[in-house]
């Protein structure tokens, strides 16, 4: 605990599954919070827990989408807070049609936009920030499905979430001696909203045996509460537990529109 003092830290995605994790698990930690998403609600719901854990939250909607949109939220995390400490790229979706024989350039272009476009607006601005100070880390939660691509993942997000990984590694190529730390964390399957978007939502059975939000959550929270010296640069997270995954896989390759 405290392992965050005084730090100042923007989550995207913080009104539910990891993001909300994260918050809750950093606020817990010691550090002040831009909470970005598209959706007021559940932000605000997020900014009360993290209040009743005596830490300050600034509530932001942007839509990721938007290029200009994600780079403004560094603007408006100075404004509040005064810099960026940590940044967490935890936004992200995928497309309802995974295959690539399917999957039209609507949705396609949607997924690189907030997983790509999205992830490196907001870096931009942050990390500018961060490399004038000398110190700065930025965490990406990226997909399994950017080591092991396949139907489940889909062919878009597969490929949206190995450029956000390779981002990172630019990023560690070229601005480690300037005290700038990139990190991606790879999970696999975890319960969270993002699996209504499935062709073939997982039963409650399946969840079971997933991974938890707060899971992820703890893996980021290790890579921005790390000494500085100390740099974790990747961490793989996969359920215990392995599950059929054959119907599902079927269903994905047979969806071909997103409706």
């Amino acid at each position: 605990m405290g392992s965050l003092d005084g730090k100042i830290a923007v989550i995207t995605g913080a009104g539910s599954g990891i993001g909300k994790a994260t918050a809750t698990q950093f606020a817990e930690a010691g550090a002040d919070l831009v909470l970005v998403g598209r959706r007021v609600a559940p932000l605000e719901a997020t900014a009360v827990d993290v209040a009743e854990l005596g830490r300050r939250a600034v509530v932001h909607s942007a839509d990721l989408e938007d290029g200009d949109a994600a780079a403004g939220v560094t603007a408006v995390a100075i404004e509040h807070f005064g810099r960026v400490d940590i940044l967490v790229n935890n936004a992200g979706h995928s497309s309802k049609v995974r295959s690539i024989l399917h999957v039209g350039p609507e949705e396609w272009d949607s997924v690189f936009k907030v997983n790509v476009e999205g992830v490196y607006r907001l870096t931009q601005t942050a990390t500018r920030d961060m490399v004038a100070r000398g110190s700065g880390t930025v965490i990406t939660v990226s997909s399994m499905a950017a080591l092991t691509p396949g139907l489940l993942g889909g062919t878009a997000y597969s490929a949206a979430k190995g450029a956000a990984h390779n981002i990172m590694r630019c990023m560690n190529s070229e601005l480690r001696g300037q005290g700038i730390r990139a990190c991606t964390i790879f999970p696999g399957e975890v319960d969270t909203p993002i699996l209504e978007g499935r062709p073939m939502p997982p039963a409650a059975e399946a969840r079971a045996t997933m991974m938890q939000p707060e899971d992820v959550a703890a893996a980021i929270l290790l890579c921005a509460a790390m000494p500085h010296r100390t740099h974790v640069q990747e961490i793989v997270l996969t359920p215990t537990q392995p599950r059929d995954m054959s119907e599902e896989l079927r269903v994905a390759a047979e969806t071909t529109t997103a409706d």
